[in-house]
C-alpha cells in the first residue's frame, strides 16, 4: 500500500492524538525487566482501537497478530516499550521550546507510538495483508541488562516463519542493518578486608578492582572492525575506615565482528588471572550475550534496507546512514534473516535524563512508519 493522498490526510488529521498518546506513554515507567504497566496500557490501548487477538507473552512483548494464521511467512514490525532509566514513578515530562522533554522519549516511546498508530490503522480499518502475516510487536527488554529478551522471545516462537524484521529506534537520519554483538559481565572482588588501621597492608577489594580497571583500559582492541569497550558501573566497600571486603563492576565489549569478541574475551580472562592470587577471589559472570551478524541473503537485505531508505528520503527529505549497531535486530541477523533499524523521529540526548524530542519531527515520522509497515497490505 502506497502513501495515498487520503492515506496522507488520515495520517494529518490524527496527528493531535498521536501527540497526546506520547505524552501520556512517556510518563509510564519501563525499566528493562519491569515493562509490565506500558505492556499493559500498550495492549488496553490496542483492544480499544478494535485490534484483535492482542496478548502479552511471558517476556512481556506486546504482540499483535495480522494474518498470522497457519504457516504463512511473517514480517515484524517492532519497536521497544523499556527505558534505560530505573524510575519506577511517573517519569518527569514537560513541553518547552519545540521539544517534548522525557527521559526516553525518543529511545524508544516515540516510536512506539509511531507504531501503535500504524497499528490502529489496521485494526480501523480491517486490512489484512496480501501475501503473508504481519506481526506488531511493543517488545521488552531491548535495553541494556534487558539482553534482547524480547526480541529473543518472538523469534523462538515465529522465527523458522519470519522473512523480514523490522524495529523502530532512534533517529530517522541512520540505518542499521548490520549487527554489533556484545557480551556483558559483571565482575566481583572479594578480599578478607579489615580495619583500615590494624589490618593496613591486606589487600583491599577497592584497590584490586581499580588495578584491574586500569589493566583493562590498556587493552589494544582488534584493527580490523570496530570494537570497543567500557566500564558502566562499580560499587563496593563497607566505609572509609573499612579495608574493603567486596568491589563490583559491570563491563562489556562490543564489536561488528564475530572473531574480535573472541579475541576480547580472551584479554578479558588474561586480565583477570593475573590478578587471581592468595586472599584475592575474583569471579567473573556473564550477564549480557548479543550476537554478530551471521551470513544474510544479501539481495534479500539491500531490498529491504533501501525500502527504508527510501521512506525516510520520502518522508524526512534526508538519505539516512547506514551502519552497524546493537539494536533488536540483533537476533534475527544472527539467524541469517534480513532486518533493518532505523527510527520515526529526531531527537537528542538519547540515555540521559535531558532527552528531548522535535515535535515536528511527529508527523513525517508518523508517514515513515505506515511507508514501511504497510508495504505489506
Amino acid at each position: 500500500m502506497k502513501l495515498t493522498e487520503e492515506l496522507i490526510a488520515y495520517i494529518e488529521d490524527h496527528r493531535q492524538e498521536s501527540y497526546e498518546l506520547l505524552l501520556k506513554l512517556a510518563q509510564i515507567p519501563a525499566p528493562a525487566n519491569c515493562e509490565h504497566k506500558r505492556a499493559e496500557f500498550c495492549k488496553a490501548w490496542l483492544e480499544a482501537q478494535g485490534a484483535k487477538g492482542v496478548y502479552i507473552d511471558d517476556a512481556l512483548n506486546v504482540v499483535y497478530p495480522v494474518g498470522c494464521e497457519g504457516d504463512k511467512p511473517i514480517a515484524v514490525f517492532a519497536a521497544h516499550s523499556d527505558v534505560v532509566f530505573p524510575d519506577m514513578e511517573p517519569l518527569p515530562l514537560k513541553v518547552e521550546d519545540g521539544y517534548i522533554h522525557c527521559p526516553g522519549v525518543g529511545d524508544d516511546t516515540g516510536n512506539v507510538v509511531a507504531l501503535l498508530t500504524a497499528a490502529k490503522y489496521i485494526a480501523v480499518n480491517g486490512l489484512t495483508p496480501t501475501e503473508c502475516g504481519v506481526l506488531i510487536v511493543i517488545n521488552a527488554g531491548e535495553e541494556g541488562l534487558g539482553n534482547l529478551k524480547g526480541c529473543r522471545r518472538i523469534m523462538e516462537q515465529y522465527g523458522s516463519r519470519v522473512f523480514e524484521f523490522v524495529t523502530f529506534d532512534l533517529n530517522y537520519d541512520r540505518l542499521y542493518d548490520r549487527a554489533v554483538g556484545s557480551r556483558r559481565f559483571s565482575i566481583e572482588v572479594k578480599t578478607q578486608g579489615g580495619h583500615s588501621l590494624g589490618d593496613f597492608g591486606r589487600p583491599n577489594a577497592i584497590a584490586v578492582l581499580s588495578s584491574i580497571i586500569h589493566s583493562l583500559y590498556q587493552v589494544q582492541v582488534p584493527e580490523q572492525g570496530r570494537t570497543t569497550y567500557n566500564v558502566g558501573e562499580i560499587s563496593g566497600g563497607t566505609s572509609v575506615n573499612t579495608i574493603a571486603q567486596h568491589a563490583r563492576m559491570l563491563y562489556e565489549f562490543r564489536s561488528d565482528e564475530r572473531d574480535n569478541l573472541q579475541d576480547m574475551q580472551r584479554k578479558l580472562d588474561k586480565v583477570l588471572d593475573s590478578f587471581r592470587t592468595d586472599g584475592v577471589e575474583i569471579t567473573c559472570q556473564l550477564v549480557g550475550d548479543r550476537p554478530c551478524s551471521a551470513p544474510v541473503d544479501a539481495a534479500a537485505q539491500k531490498v529491504l534496507s533501501d525500502r527504508a531508505a527510501q521512506a525516510a528520503k520520502a518522508c524526512f527529505g534526508v538519505d539516512p546512514v547506514r551502519s552497524s549497531a546493537s539494536t533488536d535486530c540483533n537476533i534475527p541477523l544472527s539467524m541469517g534473516i534480513p532486518s533493518v533499524c532505523i527510527g520515526c523521529l529526531q531527537g537528542e540526548g538519547a540515555h540521559t535524563r535531558q532527552e528531548k524530542v522535535l515535535i515536528s519531527s511527529l508527523l513525517p515520522g508518523q508517514k515513515l512508519c505506515f511507508h514501511l509497515v504497510l508495504h505489506h497490505f
